[in-house]
């Protein structure tokens, strides 16, 4: 009898599993267990934590300047959706999306990125992981394999306790390596077509290794793309970039943020 529950109960699983397939722009497939109002409120709950627990940056030129690469993007990428940008006074070398339209930058990352294409790559790769479902698909791998079945049958519904475990996902869970290569091209095209020079996005990733001073881990031991692999890719994406870049430039997107000076 036990046996035929547990068979039962893991039809059950793999049935949802498989009703639950989405494919990313690339074609990727991904689990997805969790609604998109759900993402949403697990963005807004992680973004509103991250502005307790960080100094903000209000109306500064740093703010100001992260605003504006920021509006350039999104109002050819996703002009739908309506984005909150948030800077925040921290020295890591680092930026995030969460769904339902958040962005935020540490002033870490200005130091590093020279100029406004530079800062656009990063910025263009994390809205790509929420525009890819990227944040989405792990919450729910995450549900998939620490809830189980019982979680899998109510995922549909707004539990708060599962709002809240998906927020913290957000937070503390890193993308897999798969996703962030995914990001990194779709992120490229994104930065091309509002007008910011694609080449800056592998210029960028030579000034992160530098940043990093060599500490960071094999690519065998970490769930991101090694440096050099990236900057490899994305010179090889180029050619595809490029005439997205020109494009825009004829059609007049020509993005002019100004980068703070004493950076």
């Amino acid at each position: 009898m036990a046996q035929r529950s547990l068979a039962f109960i893991s039809g059950v699983a793999i049935a949802t599993a498989l009703a639950a397939c989405a494919t990313t722009p690339t074609g990727r497939s991904q689990l997805m267990l969790v609604s998109g109002e759900q993402m949403r409120a697990m963005g807004a709950e992680a973004f509103a934590q991250m502005q307790e627990e960080t100094p903000v940056a209000r109306n500064t030129p740093a703010a100001r300047y992260v605003q504006c690469i920021s509006d350039a993007l999104v109002r050819v990428i996703a002009p739908e959706q309506e984005w909150e940008v948030q800077t925040f006074e921290q020295d890591s070398v680092n930026a995030f999306a969460l769904p339902g339209g958040k962005i935020g930058v540490y002033t870490g990352l200005i130091k590093v990125a020279e100029n406004q294409d530079q800062l656009a790559a990063v910025i263009g790769h994390e809205i790509a992981h929420v525009l890819a479902n990227h944040s989405a698909a792990r919450v729910s791998n995450q549900l998939a394999a620490q809830l189980g079945a019982s979680v899998l049958a109510g995922a549909t519904g707004m539990n708060p306790e599962l709002i809240g475990m998906g927020a913290q996902v957000l937070l503390l869970m890193p993308y897999g390596r798969a996703d962030e290569s995914e990001a990194d091209e779709l992120g490229l095209r994104y930065m091309a077509r509002a007008g910011f020079d694609p080449s800056a996005a592998p210029a960028l990733w030579v000034n992160m290794a530098e940043a990093s001073g060599g500490q960071a881990p094999p690519e065998f031991m970490s769930t991101h793309p090694s440096h050099d692999t990236r900057i490899r890719d994305l010179r090889a994406q180029l050619g595809d970039a490029q005439p997205l870049y020109e494009q825009a430039r004829r059609e007049g997107r020509r993005p002019n943020c100004q980068r703070p000076s004493g950076v």
